[in-house]
């Protein structure tokens, strides 16, 4: 039986604004923010479901598919 691959969200490091919107919107609660900085996605908890790509408004989280 083959491992499924999923898109995971991917937040480009330097640029996250930290205005927690990923947050927010993350179904499964898989980004937190860190010190107020920076976006940080746990891979365990992700379904892949594009949620935060779609509503970061600084469009600096983009969805790669992880093997």
């Amino acid at each position: 039986m083959g491992t499924r691959k999923r898109p995971l969200p991917v937040v480009e490091c330097g640029s996250c604004v930290a205005c927690g919107t990923c947050q927010s919107v993350c179904p499964r609660g898989a980004i937190s923010v860190r010190r107020g900085l920076y976006a940080v996605v746990d891979p365990a908890r992700c379904v892949g479901c594009g949620m935060c790509s779609r509503e970061c408004p600084a469009e600096i989280i983009r969805m790669e598919v992880c093997t």
